[in-house]
């Protein structure tokens, strides 16, 4: 899973969508895409950060097409604050272990154990194209 490092490499930007550059969402959308082969998911290039509201709008809208499920390779984690959606990551196997991969405007992108990401988080959804 090397392609990892092409998201690792990428910096944070406020409705980046790539190639270099990303969000929360862009990172999700492009990855799964991309690499894991699933279903492309809709641009939203107008979304931002600090609009959660639009942010949670988009994000209902897209998992209701979904079904939800336990963490797993490929799925999308959306971090909850109530009933709004503040951020979203992908859950990835690597080597036996499911990860996290997420970019963000503090921390940048990251790969990390999903136990370790869950500890940061106290509501995570999770869903995954309808099988």
């Amino acid at each position: 899973m090397e392609w990892i490092n092409h998201y690792l490499r990428a910096c944070y930007k406020d409705g980046g969508r790539g190639p270099d550059v990303y969000d929360c969402w862009g990172l999700v959308r492009e990855s799964r895409a991309e690499y894991l082969g699933l279903s492309q998911l809709p641009s939203y290039g107008d979304l931002r950060n600090k609009n959660p509201k639009d942010f949670t709008r988009a994000y209902r809208n897209e998992s209701a097409k979904m079904e939800q499920c336990e963490p797993q390779h490929g799925a999308i984690a959306a971090v909850m604050r109530g009933e709004i959606c503040v951020h979203v990551a992908v859950v990835l196997e690597v080597g036996g272990i499911l990860k996290v991969l997420e970019i963000n405007p503090t921390r940048g992108a990251r790969c990390i154990p999903l136990r370790t990401w869950r500890r940061d988080h106290l509501k995570v959804t999770y869903h995954r194209d309808r099988v």
